[in-house]
């Protein structure tokens, strides 16, 4: 028997192929953009790891996640071991999901306003936010992709206008609070087999596309420090060990809920230090050059858990 890795994005595999390689872990790769599938016939037996993403369609894949949900279905029909199962894919391509979710499980989210209709974005935005600070995302993105913020209604009516709109690809917009944070910083909390793993800060000052594998952040850029600031700039990608005791069990209590067991949670503070989580992201990557620096290795840490589950299922 075999672990089949489900995905779309071979640049993203590369570092967990590695990682099972190393640990003499036996894998098939099931790229998951088109192709046949007998629903007649039983699966192969194995573990099978769903790691299909939200932002599929941005690499041209356009129906990779409709096809993961059919395949997805056709395996749990027949009982086969899934990490990251057909709940898991729902709530990666629907924020709107997930924030009924966490909201579900007692985890504060900001304000969100859901928006079908391009035409009703800056009435929305009037209505529900009076016109100030506003962030306008796709209700189905990855990466950060499509995140933008906006100080005035005015500003988020010329950006519909304007050459650079992009419409969403679910045709689902959210108007989002905007957290005001003491630092231009996120958390993004890193879970492999439903537990803590450990946690990395996201400098933000260079914009929203926040995906820490090496692919999107290419040489781990630095953020320059301000005027007042220390002489050596940041990392835009720091691993932290701990978050906050009762956060990470209530995250821990959510995947579980929710048959989630690999994932990054991201979330921030305001200046109250009251905490938001915004995000759920279920096919998540790792920045090398943070784990360098802190001599951790996350994707080590997942092939041990997949092939302890495969070893398990033998």
């Amino acid at each position: 028997m075999h672990i089949y890795v489900i995905h779309e994005n071979a640049a993203w595999l590369e570092p967990l192929a590695r990682a099972l390689d190393a640990e003499k872990v036996p894998w098939r790769d099931w790229f998951l953009d088109q192709g046949m599938f007998d629903l007649s016939k039983p699966p192969p037996a194995g573990v099978f790891y769903n790691r299909m993403s939200a932002s599929s369609h941005t690499r041209d894949h356009r129906y990779a996640a409709e096809l993961t949900a059919a395949v997805l279905a056709w395996l749990a029909g027949h009982g086969r071991r899934v990490v990251n199962g057909p709940r898991a894919l729902d709530l990666e391509i629907s924020k709107s999901r997930q924030y009924a979710a966490l909201e579900a499980a007692g985890i504060h989210t900001p304000r969100t306003v859901l928006v079908a209709g391009r035409q009703n974005l800056v009435a929305a935005a009037r209505r529900h936010f009076d016109g100030g600070p506003v962030i306008l995302k796709p209700n189905r993105g990855g990466k950060g992709l499509g995140v933008r913020l906006f100080h005035t209604a005015e500003a988020l009516a010329l950006y519909l206008d304007g050459p650079e709109y992009e419409a969403p690809i679910d045709g689902l917009h959210l108007l989002q609070q905007y957290v005001r944070s003491t630092q231009p910083l996120i958390t993004r909390a890193e879970f492999v087999g439903g537990r803590f793993l450990y946690a990395v800060e996201v400098d933000t000052s260079e914009g929203f596309e926040l995906c820490p594998a090496d692919v999107c952040a290419v040489d781990d850029a630095f953020c320059p420090a301000g005027p007042e600031e220390q002489a050596t700039p940041r990392a835009k990608f720091t691993i932290i060990e701990e978050i906050d005791a009762g956060l990470k069990q209530r995250y821990e209590t959510f995947l579980a809920a929710n048959g989630i067991e690999v994932a990054g949670i991201e979330f921030i503070s305001d200046a109250d230090g009251v905490t938001y989580t915004y995000d759920v992201n279920t096919n998540t990557n790792y920045n090398p050059d943070a784990e360098a620096r802190a001599g951790r290795s996350a994707m080590t840490a997942l092939a041990r858990f997949l092939g302890a589950e495969l070893a398990r299922l033998r």
